[in-house]
């Protein structure tokens, strides 16, 4: 048996969207740019993906542009928000994506950017409190770029809040929504945002295609240069077949959300209940109140049992991961749990779940995970029998 549980890390694509991808590698050709029939119908398909993602979101249609995905996606929202904005401040944490923190390194060594690091509760939680007061500080023009749901932990943001905070003080604000789009309803046109994020492969959509919202109050010119692409914001020929895939999987997860979202919220529930019910220790890195539900972070007490359990995982059939994906084959923790747990020697696994997944699954981790770490003494007869 194969038990996937790494779905924060990446998602199945669904049937409805190869389907619709096929018909458009079958039908859709031509180039988007070329003025003849074949190139205006595939420039047909890439507006109406476009029109799609849009109206999940409640942006223009104008406020919506394709990339390659999250990476790219939050690297244009930094790098264009410094060059051609005016930022010469951004407030993030030490818990952001690499691509986030990667990004304003790079900034802050060839832009002289200044960065400042909002303080985190013990869930990865941003204080917001803080936030207000770091942007009192009006002197240079700032962004604040914070996650919605963190793709470790599953600590989420309150992106109203930090939307209203932003514009009460005068800031600008990114959001890097990869792992929350197509889970939470957002609508740009109540939060103001002005930029945010998403990746097609974290909502069961295609890999290397995602895309980035830009409010249309802000002027920016492209990241990547070359032909009049995405209405000049972005050169290079369209993936016409990524775009029609994403924008079906976006459809689809808005259509079912609340279907999903109740499947996948029991799942995790249960896995935790399970969880609590046989093993020693264990220990929670997500809230119980306000948490990205696809997510649970699970803490186990040290013990040489538990050195190798992702790499025990693996060999049992389970995917799971140690952190994001960036760092899931690793051992050691990854920055997000050095941030918080920082000196910490608990083992911490992912488990991160699917509409797709089953208590079946559940019941079989379980089993598993009672060969390789430490059990209750009330459950430990009940292994030998």
């Amino acid at each position: 048996m194969r038990v996937y549980f790494d779905n924060a890390a990446t998602t199945p694509i669904d049937e409805a969207v190869i389907a619709a991808m096929t018909a458009a590698m079958q039908n859709n050709y031509g180039n988007p740019s070329s003025i003849h029939k074949l190139g205006r119908e595939a420039r047909a398909v890439i507006e109406e993906a476009r029109k799609t993602v849009a109206n999940c979101l409640n942006a223009s249609i104008g406020e919506i542009f394709f990339t390659s995905g999250g990476t790219e996606s939050n690297n244009m929202a930094l790098k264009c928000s410094v060059r051609d904005l005016g930022v010469e401040r951004i407030i993030t944490s030490p818990i952001e994506h690499h691509c986030v923190l990667h990004t304003i390194d790079t900034l802050k060594k060839y832009d002289n950017i200044v960065c400042d690091f909002v303080n985190l509760d013990k869930e990865g939680v941003p204080d917001y409190m803080h936030l207000e007061e770091l942007l009192q500080d009006q002197s240079k023009k700032t962004l604040v770029a914070l996650m919605h749901g963190n793709n470790e932990v599953g600590s989420l943001l309150d992106l109203e809040k930090v939307a209203e905070i932003c514009e009460n003080n005068n800031a600008l604000f990114h959001s890097d929504t990869t792992q929350t789009m197509g889970y939470f309803p957002i609508d740009v046109s109540k939060t103001k945002i002005h930029f945010l994020t998403g990746a097609a492969h974290k909502f069961y959509g295609p890999k290397g295609v995602g895309f980035i919202y830009i409010n249309g109050d802000n002027r920016i010119f492209p990241l990547m240069d070359g032909g009049a692409q995405e209405r000049n914001m972005r050169g290079g020929t369209e993936n016409i077949y990524g775009i029609v895939g994403m924008a079906k999987a976006l459809e689809l997860a808005y259509q079912n959300l609340d279907e999903r979202k109740q499947h996948v919220e029991y799942l995790r529930a249960y896995m935790k209940a399970q969880l609590e019910e046989n093993f020693e220790d264990i220990q929670f890195n997500n809230s119980d109140e306000k948490y990205l539900y696809k997510v649970l972070s699970v803490s186990f007490p040290p013990s040489a049992k538990s050195d190798l359990l992702l790499l025990n995982l693996d060999i049992a059939g389970i995917s799971a991961s140690g952190g994001s994906a960036c760092s899931s084959g690793a051992e050691k923790a990854s920055h997000v749990l050095e941030a918080l747990f920082p000196d910490s020697d608990r083992k911490t696994i992912r488990f991160s779940f699917s509409h797709k997944n089953t208590t079946e699954e559940v019941d079989y981790v379980m089993e598993k995970l009672k060969k390789m770490v430490a059990v209750k003494a009330s459950q430990t007869n009940q292994i030998s029998i």
